[in-house]
């Protein structure tokens, strides 16, 4: 008998931005060089980088200019970046390869699935989610990335005392996301004295939030730390 098929809720569109000429060159040319393709198996992060070293997973890196910010400011740590559209990617790869940064690697795929099988328990040491869609229309909410099933796979690959950072310029994504992060016990909320002292909640500012602020929203930065 046939297994009936259940379409997963994607938390992204497809969206058709417009991917320029070099865009374009770098996702042929610069691909092999700094992409992973998505497998449904655990990735060996020492080889991937060719070193051991502590690992921040950015999720939905945009056009990548705060990754390369702090892929350049934080040298001795590796950045993992996960994107969908093809404009952003192509453009990271080209400033990539401009600053010659070999601490980034990009996995072109949807973020649910990769942390879900291509991450390893307790290998990840920071989470960064710099301004996720809103899906700001109440009956689009469940598509929002933070739910209680993502929440748990992100505590699965954090070490303990391992850290996740959302930040968003919709107060009701903010309230979305404190709740769901309230009930989920494996995590403990800091307080921005707290989150002050913590390596890894450094945060360059994003083309998202620039235009968040230009249409008057209020920017909220959450902190939270895996439990042991």
């Amino acid at each position: 008998m046939t297994q009936p098929h259940h379409r997963t809720v994607r938390s992204f569109v497809q969206r058709a931005g417009r991917t320029t000429a070099a865009q374009k060159r770098a996702l042929r040319n610069l691909i092999p060089r700094f992409g992973i393709p998505f497998r449904e198996c655990a990735l060996d992060l020492d080889l991937e980088f060719g070193r051991r070293a502590p690992v921040v997973l950015d999720i939905g890196f945009g056009d990548g200019s705060a990754l390369l910010t702090l892929a350049a400011n934080h040298p001795a740590n590796d950045y993992l970046g996960i994107e969908v559209h093809d404009p952003g990617i192509g453009h990271l790869l080209l400033q990539l390869e401009r600053a010659g940064l070999d601490n980034v690697r990009i996995i072109p795929h949807d973020a649910v699935e990769v942390v879900k099988h291509m991450l390893s328990p307790r290998r990840v040491d920071a989470v960064n989610l710099f301004f996720p869609d809103p899906w700001p229309k109440k009956r689009h909410n469940k598509r929002r990335i933070v739910q209680p099933g993502f929440v748990h796979d992100i505590a699965r690959v954090l070490k303990p005392k391992g850290t996740f950072h959302i930040a968003t310029d919709w107060a009701d994504y903010a309230e979305h996301v404190a709740l769901v992060m309230d009930d989920c016990e494996q995590f403990e909320a800091l307080s921005p004295q707290q989150a002050s002292s913590e390596p890894f909640f450094d945060r360059p500012t994003t083309k998202f939030e620039r235009r968040g602020i230009a249409l008057g929203h209020t920017v909220t930065d959450l902190h939270f730390r895996r439990t042991n």
